[in-house]
């Protein structure tokens, strides 16, 4: 029976100042990292070991994996980065406070750009300074599909090709997987995994450090789920 561990990662200094952060790349917060620490001590305390690593290109994701590795004496477990995993690109309203961008465009108009399944943020434009079109790490994709800003439907469809070509096939062949990512690419594969629908995927939280357990069988079906909490 393969197992799939899922966190995301621990408080960033974004979250500490509530702005929008998406592809925006920050570091965690001091509580963050103790959070990513405490969620390798609960992993280590579950008895659980790893055959594959998976996280984001993003710095927060990939301390958090590491510092939960370390902390659970596996760092050296094989580990894999993509874009794929990234968090959901924010459009233009990346960097910006959440509390004033409620006061530009109101909290109701706000809300449905955070939380709504299939409604797109205002969206980045290519030419603009902090485009992801001009970061080397997505050098080499095809500029086309580098996003200028994304919903969880999107997210959802750039999360899928990953876990069809890597995650799925490690679980299929019964090895245990870890992944360290963001609130919304891990919701997005919460709801392909727990078949949630697009209705009831706006209501899931996904708590910064607190690793979710899956148990699949040899058909790919989730026979139990488990959250270690902090």
């Amino acid at each position: 029976m393969a197992k799939l561990v899922l966190i995301r990662h621990g408080q960033s200094e974004w979250n500490l100042s509530n702005q929008f952060t998406g592809w925006v790349d920050v570091n965690l917060s001091d509580q963050g990292v103790e959070e990513a620490k405490t969620a390798g001590r609960k992993i280590k305390e579950a008895g659980l070991e790893f055959d594959q690593a998976y996280t984001s290109v993003l710095t927060r994701a990939i301390k958090t994996l590491h510092f939960a590795l370390e902390e659970s004496d596996q760092l050296w477990v094989p580990e894999t980065k993509t874009w794929r995993l990234n968090e959901r690109h924010y459009g233009a309203l990346q960097g910006q406070n959440k509390a004033e961008a409620a006061e530009k465009w109101g909290d109701e108009q706000v809300h449905i750009w955070r939380r709504s399944y299939d409604v797109l943020p205002p969206l980045l434009d290519a030419s603009d300074e902090g485009s992801a079109a001009n970061d080397r790490r997505y050098a080499n994709l095809d500029p086309h599909i580098i996003p200028g800003g994304e919903n969880l439907k999107v997210t959802l469809e750039r999360v899928m090709p990953f876990w069809e070509d890597h995650i799925a096939p490690d679980l299929l062949a019964g090895k245990n997987v870890i992944i360290a990512a963001h609130g919304n690419s891990l919701r997005a594969l919460t709801k392909y995994i727990e078949n949630i629908s697009d209705e009831d995927i706006i209501n899931l939280e996904m708590a910064t450090g607190e690793p979710v357990v899956y148990d699949f069988d040899d058909k790919l079906n989730v026979t139990n789920k488990t959250k270690l909490g902090k």
